[in-house]
Formats: structure tokens, C-alpha cells, sequence
């Protein structure tokens, strides 16, 4: 068994469900039964307490033919439970910087840490192909509470990241967004195409990044693209 799998088997039951909604999204009762080997019913059960909690709610969802399912996402509460790292002590910070030396600087420190976060990537991604490149780069996003993943999409990959434990420093403050997909860029190389296609602070579940092998014909009508802000 993976360690991914036994911390999971671990968990409590209302967790295991908490964590498969957050980074699966919204799901039906069945559905979260199956990934945690219990019947629909225990798993409605479960969930039902988890909703007098605050921390699940469910809503109808028309599946095709047939009466509604009723499917179940996490609340405010429940994404609450998801760290969010030093949160209101970071978001005061951006703004005494802000406030009191300016958007340059706070965008210089903002660069500077980027770039720690590169070097780091990069030791690690150095030597491989883009496929290992993209894993070992979900990996170590996960390691730092991105509940990152990723999967082959066509002649390319997606990464996604599940959970934003920098959301409320990234809502006060896009030049840590615009930070994270150059990183992606670098990181990846000249010869990766990376896109944000879904992002948290703009009201999507995840943020998630295609990423593309380029080829020098497409490279040559992008120009200097690479590495701005998207």
C-alpha cells in the first residue's frame, strides 16, 4: 500500500469524505462510498452528519433520465478546515508593505521568494522529461499543501492543484499568481507550453495548468510570450 493510500486509510471517515470533495469536487453519496470502500448509505449517514457540522452541503443535480442525485460539496466551513498557512498574519504584512514601502517592493520580495522556489524546483526536476518533470513538480507542490496532481491530456499533461494554502496572501496580492505560473514556465523549460485554464482566486475549485510540449513552429508565432503573466 502507498503511503498516500495508508495516511488516507487512516483518517477518520468524515475526513477521508472531506478530503475526496475537496480535491475531487463535488460528488454523490455512491460515489464517495465507492472511493472509501462503504455502502452509499454509510456514506450518506456520514454525510449527513458532516452537514449538521456545517461542513457539507448537499444540492440536487439532474444526471440524465431519471429522478435528481443529490450531490455534496463542501461549505465555507468545510474548505476551512483545509490549512491556509498563517492567513490573516500574512494578508496584514502585504498590506503594512504595501501601505508603507510601496507595490515595488512588496513585488521585489515577492520575485525574490520565486526565485528560491525555482532553484529549489529545479534541483529537483533537473534530468528529466517533461512527463517526470511534471511529477516530481505536483510532488513537491504537495509536499508544501497544494494537494496537487496530474494526468497525461493528449500529447501533453494537466497539473492541478486541489487546495491554495497561500489564498488569502494570493486574493490580497495576484503578484504571488503571476509569480507561480512563471515559476511553472521556468521550471518546466523551453520546451513546455504552460496555461492557467482554472484559477481559485478567480472563484474556480482548483487552479489548474495545461501544459503543452512546444515545438518550434508554435514557439516562433508566440515570440516572447513565454513567461508573462496569464
Amino acid at each position: 500500500m502507498s503511503s498516500d493510500r495508508l495516511e488516507n486509510a487512516l483518517r477518520p471517515a468524515g475526513d477521508r469524505f472531506l478530503v475526496l470533495l475537496k480535491s475531487r469536487g463535488p460528488q454523490s453519496a455512491g460515489e464517495l462510498g465507492r472511493a472509501t470502500g462503504v455502502t452509499g448509505e454509510a456514506a450518506r449517514q456520514q454525510l449527513v452528519r458532516l452537514a449538521a457540522d456545517g461542513l457539507v452541503v448537499a444540492t440536487a443535480e439532474s444526471r440524465g433520465v431519471g429522478r435528481p442525485t443529490q450531490v455534496w460539496s463542501l461549505t465555507d466551513a468545510g474548505n476551512a478546515r483545509f490549512p491556509d498557512a498563517h492567513a490573516e498574519l500574512t494578508a496584514g504584512l502585504i498590506r503594512s508593505i504595501r501601505t508603507e514601502l510601496g507595490e515595488a517592493v512588496l513585488d521585489r520580495l515577492i520575485d525574490a521568494r520565486a526565485a528560491e522556489s525555482k532553484e529549489a524546483y529545479a534541483t529537483a526536476l533537473e534530468g528529466a522529461g517533461l512527463g517526470e518533470r511534471v511529477a516530481r513538480l505536483a510532488e513537491a507542490r504537495t509536499r508544501e499543501g497544494y494537494m496537487a496532481e496530474f494526468w497525461a491530456e493528449g500529447n501533453g499533461f494537466v497539473l492541478a492543484e486541489n487546495h491554495c494554502p497561500i489564498c488569502v496572501a494570493a486574493t490580497a496580492c495576484q503578484g504571488f499568481c503571476r509569480a507561480e505560473l512563471s515559476t511553472f514556465r521556468d521550471v518546466l523549460g523551453p520546451e513546455a507550453s504552460v496555461e492557467r485554464v482554472e484559477h481559485i482566486v478567480q472563484g474556480a475549485r482548483r487552479c489548474l495548468y495545461r501544459i503543452s510540449p512546444e515545438d518550434k513552429e508554435s514557439k516562433g508565432r508566440k515570440g516572447g510570450r513565454r513567461g508573462k503573466p496569464g
